[in-house]
């Protein structure tokens, strides 16, 4: 007892049991831990309740449909910054993958789902909640770069309308949350790189030795990658061999169109690129173009099918055209009382002098001269 309130007070009954026999050779059962702790006033029940859900039945075979879900959480304890834990699991077989990162965003789902094709291939469908990451809520109809992504490779995309849909990835949080920390916890690790050293070397497998089942069917739905397709019948006794031939790089990326300037540059997030005179039979200028940005910064510019040679450039090019010179042609009238206008003597302001009219003025006095008395 003074062992596990020194070192396992918040540990669960199996999960201390485990770490007292492998550590300090002290075998005994979970049921016999939590009476010691009962019997001393150390162990407190917590009952856990909420609306009444009907249960979903699991898929049949592996690879029909994997569960994804980013878990939040002080998972180094303050020793090190808040990060994420991109969770993956297989819905037929409990089989899990996970990773660190810093973040919740799309190059992290890109990451975590690459990672599970290089191991285990494309699957048929993958669950997720309504993240910004997975659906626009603004635009529904608009697909995401990760759900461009999956219908590039035929993957459907099933989001959730609340955490107990998924309820396996959530539950398998729950596990890491327990788990991990501790085990983290034990072994002083306090970076995201140690910590995904830890699940790749030992941790995962060990997850998936204690809690993976087998399928109900045994057929890997799963499909790989390579240079060729092809494709076999799904019979219930067979599994499937299905190859997809896509550059899986070049698809779990973000992409966007962008507009050709005039002078043949590509803006990409402040950076400009500079297509290469060769395509010049193209007549790119003003025409759109695919722009990819890889996983490691690098920039792919397609048009079409055909990948275009770029330059970056270190700077924001100059217009290329030249602004012609404003010339003031107007006639400039002086005011009345401009110098001009004044006599040299007195500068005095000279009368402006009315124009004659069209028709002649006449001199009364000299017409009654003319009349007789």
């Amino acid at each position: 007892m003074k062992i596990h309130q020194e070192r396992y007070a918040d540990f669960g009954p199996t999960l201390a049991c485990e770490k007292l026999a492998g550590e300090h050779d002290l075998k005994l059962s979970p049921d016999t831990l939590v009476a010691l702790l009962k019997g001393r006033g150390l162990w407190e029940r917590r009952r856990r309740r909420g609306r009444h859900r009907k249960r979903r039945e699991r898929r049949s075979c592996f690879g029909s449909m994997v569960q994804m879900d980013g878990s939040h959480h002080d998972w180094f304890e303050g020793r090190a910054p808040k990060c994420v834990l991109m969770v993956m699991i297989d819905d037929a077989t409990n089989r899990t993958y996970a990773r660190f990162y810093p973040a919740e965003t799309t190059e992290a789902a890109f990451d975590v789902f690459g990672r599970w094709v290089k191991r285990h291939g494309i699957p048929r469908s993958v669950y997720v909640d309504r993240h910004s990451i997975y659906r626009d809520e603004d635009h529904p109809e608009k697909p995401t770069q990760f759900g461009r992504a999956m219908k590039q490779l035929s993957v459907k995309l099933i989001c959730a309308h609340g955490p107990q849909a998924k309820g396996r990835v959530e539950r398998r949080n729950a596990v890491f949350q327990d788990r991990l920390v501790k085990e983290m916890r034990l072994r002083k690790v306090s970076s995201i790189a140690a910590g995904n050293a830890l699940l790749e070397s030992m941790f995962l497998d060990d997850l998936n030795r204690r809690y993976a089942i087998d399928p109900k069917k045994q057929q890997d739905l799963h499909r790989a990658v390579g240079a060729s397709s092809s494709s076999s019948s799904s019979s219930s006794s067979s599994s499937s061999s299905v190859v997809v031939v896509v550059n899986l790089s070049e698809v779990l990326c973000v992409q966007e169109e962008r507009v050709v300037g005039q002078d043949w540059c590509v803006r990409w997030k402040n950076r400009w690129l500079q297509v290469d005179k060769r395509h010049e039979h193209l007549g790119l200028a003003g025409k759109r173009v695919r722009v990819k940005q890889l996983s490691g910064g690098e920039l792919i510019v397609e048009h079409g099918r055909e990948r275009l040679t770029c330059r970056e450039l270190s700077h924001r090019p100059k217009p290329t055209r030249k602004r012609r010179p404003v010339i003031n042609n107007r006639r400039w009238k002086p005011p009345a009382d401009h110098p001009w206008n004044t006599s040299p003597a007195c500068r005095r302001p000279v009368p402006r002098v009315s124009q004659a009219s069209a028709a002649p003025t006449l001199d009364l006095h000299a017409e009654n001269k003319r009349k007789p008395g």
